[in-house]
């Protein structure tokens, strides 16, 4: 495991990437702990956060400039993030609990496509150096 890779990585690529790590951290954190409680809210309240600005944040980074699919997945979880927290708040539990596991679920995902071959976090994780750099506009 080598860090370097990502010290040299733009900012907003590193805030990316830690505001990732903190949500994967918090969603895992919440879906282990027991629902309903003051615990289980103070986590989610920090996962809502992180989730927003790992997707804000994806809107920056680019592959030559251009938008991947990957970023389809931003637009689902700008629009899904709100709806969440709103269904909490009415009380449909149903519906706020399917929405956020569909976004922990997209996260996990997403981050599992960051290991592959020639990503910036293959690298950190394998030390593997191969791939044509992320950009940030």
């Amino acid at each position: 495991m080598t860090f370097v890779p990502l010290a040299t990585a733009s900012p907003i690529i590193q805030i990316h990437v830690l505001a990732a790590l903190s949500a994967l951290t918090a969603g895992i954190a919440v879906m282990a702990s027991r629902k309903g409680t003051s615990l289980h809210r103070r986590i989610g309240w920090f996962f809502v956060p992180a989730m927003a600005i790992v997707a804000l944040s994806s809107l920056f980074i680019t592959r030559d400039g251009h938008f991947s699919a990957i970023h389809l997945l931003t637009l689902l979880t700008l629009v899904t993030l709100p709806q969440a927290v709103i269904a909490r708040r009415r009380g449909n539990i149903r519906a706020h609990k399917s929405a956020m596991i569909g976004l922990f679920a997209g996260l996990a995902i997403a981050g599992a496509f960051t290991l592959l071959p020639g990503r910036l976090m293959n690298q950190v994780t394998f030390g593997q150096t191969t791939a044509a750099p992320l950009s940030a506009r």
